[in-house]
């Protein structure tokens, strides 16, 4: 009863709220308050206020979230120890040399930067040593290109 008498007088106030916004022309801010101030009402309308009442004030309740804690409590245990002793079997079987399995997407070589650019050299040459003439035959192709 108390939780209804809270919720109509919040949407009271909202709506009175809305009317002031609305009479100073602000017409979009005053709908939007207006919606707003009508969640409540629509709450206790369809219960959903007496039921969360209900749930906040029952031991019942509080009992059964802290079984779900619980619950999740010992997920997240058995999580981290088998994380664990994945780990551990993992560094045990490459120290004795033999392989450790290897998860399908990791087998593929990886590609280099320059694996499509077979005719360039790996290392590009350094600014020092690249002479006047190469940065002028580089633009030079660019002017070409471009019918300069």
């Amino acid at each position: 009863m108390l939780a209804e008498t809270v919720c109509s007088a919040v949407s009271a106030a909202g709506l009175g709220i809305a009317a002031v916004t609305a009479y100073r022309k602000r017409f979009l801010t005053a709908l939007r308050i207006g919606a707003y101030s009508l969640i409540p009402v629509g709450l206790v309308m369809t219960g959903a206020v007496g039921w969360l009442a209900s749930t906040a004030f029952s031991p019942l309740a509080w009992a059964g979230f802290g079984v779900l804690g619980a619950s999740w409590a010992l997920f997240a245990l058995v999580r981290a120890v088998e994380h664990r002793r994945g780990s551990r079997a993992a560094r045990a079987t490459a120290g004795d040399g033999s392989t450790a399995p290897v998860s399908p997407s990791a087998s593929a070589p990886a590609l280099s930067r320059n694996a499509g650019q077979g005719s360039r050299p790996a290392t590009a040459p350094s600014a020092s040593s690249k002479s006047s003439s190469d940065d002028f035959s580089d633009i030079e192709a660019i002017l070409k290109k471009h019918g300069i």
